[in-house]
């Protein structure tokens, strides 16, 4: 059974989707990829309170690395993509293409793109620590100002 809430943000407001009690969606507002309100479920607003904890913590430059439950549901490609996000250090960038090298698979720069562009948890499942080969912002479902920011702020820059 599928339930959400809305929280606030210093990025604007971000919808948590859980699936049976564990987190499989963190979205942003006009995020792409963002599936239909109506597949979100039912509002509680009680069930993701350690979650929204952790994001806050993050937010306060407290927490460098969540531990929350999560349920990352996607192609078997996608699923192994999205760990390697979550072993990139906070703080550090990786390339879409040292990312497929890590994954054995050299020549999949695209691949790894491609699966990096449909993480359904944002901010906790790190895609915003990916960068193009030339270290240019490249892609981002919640908008390359929103990357930009995530990035400055993880290496110190002020919030705001």
């Amino acid at each position: 059974m599928k339930q959400h809430t809305v929280t606030d943000s210093p990025y604007g407001p971000l919808t948590l989707v859980a699936d049976d009690g564990v987190l499989c969606g963190l979205y942003m507002t006009d995020q792409r990829h963002r599936p239909p309100e109506e597949t979100f479920g039912t509002r509680d607003d009680t069930l993701f309170a350690e979650t929204e904890e952790q994001l806050k913590a993050y937010f306060a430059g407290e927490l460098k690395e969540f531990t929350v439950e999560l349920r990352l549901n996607g192609t078997p490609f996608q699923r192994t993509v999205w760990d390697a996000l979550r072993r990139i250090p906070y703080g550090e960038t990786r390339t879409y293409g040292q990312l497929a090298g890590l994954l054995g698979a050299p020549t999949a720069s695209r691949a790894v793109g491609l699966a990096n562009g449909r993480n359904p948890i944002g901010v906790i499942v790190p895609c915003h620590r990916v960068i193009g080969a030339n270290g240019s912002l490249t892609g981002y479902g919640g908008g390359l100002e929103r990357k930009q920011r995530l990035l400055d702020f993880e290496r110190g820059a002020s919030l705001f």
